[in-house]
């Protein structure tokens, strides 16, 4: 079937020109951690997604009011056949360096995401080759029929091939190697903000980019953003309170009502598309550091259900989140496409069942296990940990708790050294094929279970998994999607905690578009 989808008309009202405002301000916000990289396939995580898209652009982004897909540095596109899609470019967009951005620099971009060293696999997910048609059109070619490209190519940013060449950064910095690379602390791209300057764990400064092709045409009337990462809560707070910076993404929990009464700061709050939940290593024969020997008892369904019923998420949600959550059963939030009431069931809190799930076991008296944590990643991570720690104890179980700074908590985590971990999942595609293939799909190559990190393995989740990738037919593909998350309910694969909640504190005189996936949209923010 020949047919076109153009958004046009779409694209004519998303960059419709709005008087540009004559008060140009500064933009200043802190957060908890710094971005590892400046490197647009490196490291994919949300944090550093979100600030390259300050200087990158992407081919199509998810509307801030709407996350309808639009055009961005497309125009249109069209699906030649199951297997090829067709893409127009905007014309008369620049780099930041006064040089055009052509066809061959959008089909280097996206090679170079599906490169060894890139973690951006799982967008790029069933890409076979890019093709240039001419100067203002490329080709996609898949291996099979793709029916969420569209929302993947929502994290596939464009660089400068040429700009690429020139400094030695035609591949992707390997995040996992120490090697420093000239893309991984500079940056060139078509979108509003340059990078000034980078201190790693000091300070990130953008200025506005005199090449960008909406310059005028958008809601904000920012110059500059200096992001500056403070890891105490209570600092970052301070620095809102004393006008230092102008907003904190993380705001405290035990802040929140102080800042609510604050005449001069507003709070915005929102569920987060991002799901907290426990990974449980279910591949080694022996699990480390546990009194249990020769055998795993994490690898016992009955026992990954009664680590599940012991947990009481009504008390974390009170007590440990102050009400800044929302329980879920599911592995994604009400969001994502696949989600359904049935799946979102929690299986019940109850001690009683949880004890006699264990003796069923053959484990009476519980056992020793290792439980690692992050200390300054998830919103409250180490008192979450500690509560679930003294909740567990209460059915015999004895987790070791270890807690460690993200920076060292997530290598250490996808080395697979952590029995029982501490994470949590956000969904950039608002699909769940993006979550059942990272977190469950059986770990082999590229996306596949590149997250899975208690190496569960399933036969039928991965026929369900590999099916969804290439299904067409929207019914069927959500049915499947349903399907896939209720095994991962029913086996246990991980233990889903609750959906974040969001809370931005600002400035009054701040306006911005508060996004469920905690990005902020550079483009729209508004200093008054």
């Amino acid at each position: 079937m020949h047919f076109k989808h153009s958004l046009l008309a779409a694209a004519t009202l998303a960059l419709a020109a709005i008087a540009p405002t004559v008060s140009a301000k500064p933009f200043k916000w802190a957060g908890s951690t710094d971005i590892q990289t400046m490197d647009i396939h490196s490291q994919n995580s949300a944090l550093g997604n979100g600030i390259h898209a300050a200087v990158y652009e992407s081919l199509v982004m998810f509307n801030s009011r709407t996350l309808k897909v639009e055009p961005l540095l497309a125009t249109s596109w069209q699906q030649v056949s199951p297997t090829q899609l067709r893409v127009k470019l905007r014309q008369g967009v620049k780099f930041s360096d006064g040089s055009a951005m052509t066809a061959d620099d959008v089909v280097f971009s996206l090679q170079r995401a599906m490169s060894k060293s890139s973690t951006y696999a799982i967008y790029t997910q069933g890409m076979d080759r890019i093709a240039k048609v001419d100067g203002e059109t490329i080709d996609i070619f898949l291996k099979n029929p793709n029916p969420v490209l569209l929302n993947q190519l929502t994290e596939l940013r464009v660089m400068s091939k040429a700009w690429s060449e020139k400094n030695n950064a035609v591949e992707p910095k390997d995040i996992k190697s120490k090697d420093e690379t000239f893309s991984h602390r500079n940056a060139m791209g078509t979108g509003p903000f340059v990078l000034k300057e980078w201190v790693p764990d000091q300070k990130l400064v953008f200025a506005a980019n005199p090449q960008w092709w909406n310059a005028g045409k958008t809601e904000g009337n920012v110059t500059e953003i200096v992001y500056t990462p403070i890891k105490s809560e209570a600092t970052r707070i301070a620095a809102l309170l004393s006008g230092e910076v102008d907003m904190v993404r993380e705001a405290n929990l035990q802040d929140l009502e102080r800042l609510k009464a604050n005449p001069n700061i507003k709070v915005m709050e929102m569920v987060e598309n991002r799901t907290v939940y426990l990974a449980l290593d279910q591949f080694r024969d022996e699990l480390q550091g546990s009194s249990v020997k020769g055998k795993n008892p994490l690898k016992d369904l009955r026992v990954r259900k009664a680590l599940y019923q012991a947990i009481d998420v009504a008390t974390l949600q009170r007590v440990t989140m102050r009400g800044m959550s929302k329980p879920t059963g599911a592995m994604v939030s009400p969001l994502v496409n696949g989600w359904t009431e049935a799946v979102d069931k929690r299986l019940p809190y109850d001690v009683n069942a949880a004890r006699a799930l264990l003796a069923e076991a053959g484990y009476k008296d519980g056992f020793e296990v290792d439980f690692a944590c992050s200390n300054n990643s998830i919103i409250q991570d180490e008192n979450l940990c500690q509560a679930i720690t003294s909740m567990w104890a209460r059915v015999g179980v004895k987790a070791k708790l270890r807690t460690l700074p993200s920076v060292t908590y997530y290598p250490m985590a996808q080395r697979h050294e952590a029995s029982i971990a501490l994470l949590s999942w956000g969904v950039p595609t608002f699909d769940a094929l993006y979550t059942l293939q990272s977190l469950t799909r059986t770990k082999t190559t590229g996306g596949d279970g590149n997250y899975n990190l208690g190496r569960y393995s399933n036969e039928r989740m991965d026929y369900v998994v590999d099916r969804v990738k290439t299904e067409i037919d929207q019914p069927v593909r959500n049915r499947l999607l349903t399907e896939g998350l209720q095994l991962q309910n029913d086996t246990v694969a991980n233990i889903p905690l609750h959906n974040q909640m969001l809370a931005w504190a600002m400035k009054k005189n701040v306006e911005l578009v508060q996004r469920p996936d905690n990005r902020i949209d550079w483009r729209l923010i508004k200093v008054n």
